[in-house]
């Protein structure tokens, strides 16, 4: 083989999925490795230095395209995210788990691992700090939603919420508000069945409702009038 074509084979074998593991693009998003911590709804542990914000865009606006951002992380026992929102007021009333909470003020998760089949996981956190995890199964654009079941211990989701230029209360003026969570592995059998190495890729998207002005929402990847529209989703690299 001529030289320099050897060359060039062997520095693109060696450097190509690592430099492709180390940029995003407009559908991509690298999720970089770190030691497990726990969250507090504050965002401030030192591993989320490693990652960068990814903002995510109005996709359906009515009033302020409030500022809204994203880090996610990803260790040997689950996926970290955290989502930080610039807002005004906590439209927010609903005081339980598993409640609609997509009707309020609310940031969501979609996991779809396993592109083989067309099931995947949804999660919403509220600014109260109440959740929702579901598996959704969607056939064809039929979809419904199943709650875990012996949701406790290791399965569990880690969240905590935190509120920035106002109190945690129902209907408060803020200027923006915090949500930070941990979603195991173990809740997310059998989807996934070992954890994600470098160069594993997941679809998934990330979403954000708000209802200060009527309704708004803001998506990482754009869909036409549906959250679950899962063909439409981007790609998650582990780093």
């Amino acid at each position: 083989m001529n030289p320099t074509l050897l060359f060039l084979a062997i520095l693109f074998g060696i450097t190509g999925t690592r430099t492709f593991a180390q940029k995003s693009d407009s559908t991509t998003l690298i999720v970089r490795r770190t030691d497990d911590f726990q969250v507090n709804g504050n965002g401030d542990n030192a591993n989320w230095t490693k990652t960068d914000w990814v903002r995510i865009t109005p996709q359906e606006a009515a009033g302020k395209p409030f500022s809204t951002k994203v880090k996610l992380l990803y260790s040997s026992t689950g996926v970290y995210f955290l989502f930080q929102n610039e807002d005004e007021k906590l439209t927010a009333t609903i005081q339980e788990d598993y409640g609609s909470l997509f009707k309020e003020d609310v940031i969501e998760v979609f996991l779809w691992p396993d592109p083989s089949v067309p099931i995947y996981v949804e999660y919403e956190l509220s600014p109260l700090n109440y959740e929702l995890a579901i598996l959704v199964p969607n056939i064809k654009g039929d979809f419904n939603g199943w709650k875990p079941w012996r949701y406790e211990g290791g399965t569990k989701v880690q969240h905590a919420t935190s509120i920035q230029g106002g109190n945690k209360v129902s209907k408060a003026n803020v200027t923006g508000w915090t949500g930070e969570f941990f979603i195991p592995y173990r809740l997310l059998r059998p989807l996934v069945q070992t954890p994600p190495s470098p160069g594993t890729q997941w679809r998934g998207n990330l979403y954000r409702i708000d209802y200060d002005h009527s309704y708004a929402t803001w998506s990482w990847q754009k869909t036409s009038g549906s959250f679950h529209e899962f063909k439409k989703y981007g790609t998650f690299v582990f780093e």
